[in-house]
């Protein structure tokens, strides 16, 4: 871009923003009493000056005298003029600076050292800031609303943890504003940031349908809903604390009485035997194999029961007749353990190829029926983890990884890029949320 035009736009730009503001702080003295207030003074004080100032004059000389004088009264009227000039520039510029949030300047340059400019080289201008009424975390999420200067919604997010370096905040989430000129950002102060250690309370336990809760994200406390996202992926690097998190899910489906059977190939040390009173522990592909096949049975018999019966799924279902049928959680540990084929003869693999299939069969026909599969792997590649398995898993969540790993995961380097290396506990959902996982004690739990 060439100097004058760059300069030509620059000058646009401004008188645009002046009259962005102007318009803001016209809304905000009809809003805030306390400005309608600052505005009034003004125009008192203003008043107050003109009429002292020059209407005194006039005033102190007889009529006969001004009349006499025109020089003198063009003087006078001249100096009136200027005076209420100058009081309407000042209205407007307190009006203007009015409409200007605190700290927008200092944020504007901030962004703009950043590189997150358009190629004129204007960066985006904060035009208000709010504090969140809609908020269920004890944090204080505060509402930054930019006119991005044609900045598009993708390049906010890939420079997130820039703008949060420049801005000093946690970026909780990006919205978009009323159309793709405005950005909303939600923050709150760096200074409340996620604890390293939340302990897990039973009171935390949702009464609603089949709520599962995560942990504590800025928002709040995260939840999954398997009424309506029905499976769920964790993925993660070793010591990451994906099986803290997948023990913690198995925990809540026990305190709602589902029916969950759990895969663990390790060698049982993840379940000790505490959780055997609770839910069936699956421990060789043979009894797995068993296992699948029942529950793939008993999906044939509630999808035939709930199409007779006229009912869409099994809340529907439970809560228009006397049954009561239970939901099924299907648990896998570590899937790699189960589904690799490296290395197996023939007869191995028709084995591991049968519960695949079956896993599949869950995965596409499941939510509705009240089954459900709660898989977790440090690495779910192709190798692994099936296309068709994989994309009906909706509910995604990515402890501690490299770019691989997240790529993998989440279908982005996120992970990556926002939980640290030494971090336990700390996750990312597939739509962007962090949250700290509930720790809690798993004998204590379990009586």
């Amino acid at each position: 871009m060439i100097k004058h035009e760059r300069e030509r736009l620059n000058s646009s730009a401004k008188r645009n923003y002046m009259l962005l503001r102007f318009g803001k702080g016209c809304k905000s003295i009809v809003t805030d009493w306390r400005k309608a207030i600052v505005i009034l003074a003004f125009v008192i004080t203003a008043l107050v000056i003109i009429d002292f100032g020059v209407l005194r004059e006039i005033r102190s000389a007889s009529l006969q005298e001004v009349f006499a004088d025109e020089a003198t009264l063009l003087g006078q009227a001249t100096r009136q003029f200027v005076y209420a000039f100058i009081a309407i520039v000042g209205l407007f510029a307190l009006v203007v600076e009015i409409g200007m949030p605190f700290g927008g300047r200092a944020m504007r340059g901030n962004l703009l050292r950043i590189g997150l400019a358009n190629h004129a080289g204007e960066a985006p201008i904060l035009i208000s800031r709010r504090i969140s009424t809609n908020n269920k975390s004890n944090k204080k999420i505060i509402i930054l609303e930019f006119f991005s200067c044609g900045i598009p919604y993708s390049e906010w997010v890939d420079k997130k943890l820039k703008i949060e370096a420049a801005l000093n905040v946690n970026i909780v989430e990006f919205v978009h504003g009323k159309d793709k000129r405005y950005i909303l950002l939600l923050v709150v102060s760096a200074k409340d940031a996620l604890p390293k250690i939340v302990n897990w309370k039973e009171s935390y336990l949702r009464k609603d349908s089949f709520v599962l809760v995560l942990g504590e994200s800025l928002f709040g406390i995260e939840t999954v809903n398997l009424s309506l996202i029905p499976h769920i992926l964790l993925g993660g690097a070793t010591g990451s604390g994906k099986s803290v998190l997948l023990k913690l899910l198995v925990l809540q489906c026990i305190r709602k009485g589902a029916i969950v059977s759990i895969a663990d190939f390790k060698g049982g040390v993840d379940f000790p035997p505490a959780w055997n009173k609770h839910c069936e522990i699956i421990v060789n592909e043979f009894a797995l194999l068993e296992v699948l096949g029942n529950i793939t049975e008993e999906l044939e018999r509630r999808k035939i029961l709930l199409k007779d019966s006229g009912y869409a799924n099994i809340d529907e279902f439970n809560k228009n007749t006397e049954s009561a049928l239970q939901r099924h959680i299907f648990v896998c540990d570590e899937v790699a353990e189960v589904l690799d084929k490296t290395g197996l003869d023939k007869s191995q693999k028709e084995i591991i190829l049968s519960i695949e299939s079956k896993l599949s069969t869950i995965a596409r026909q499941g939510r509705a029926f009240g089954i459900h599969l709660i898989l977790a792997t440090q690495r779910p590649d192709a190798t692994i983890l099936s296309g068709q398995i994989k994309n009906n898993i909706n509910f995604r969540v990515c402890g501690r990884a490299d770019n691989v790993l997240s790529q993998i995961i989440l279908d982005n380097t996120s992970a990556s890029d926002e939980i640290p290396s030494n971090a336990q506990g700390r996750f990312l959902t597939h739509d962007g949320v962090i949250f700290q996982g509930y720790w809690f004690d798993e004998n204590k739990a379990l009586g």
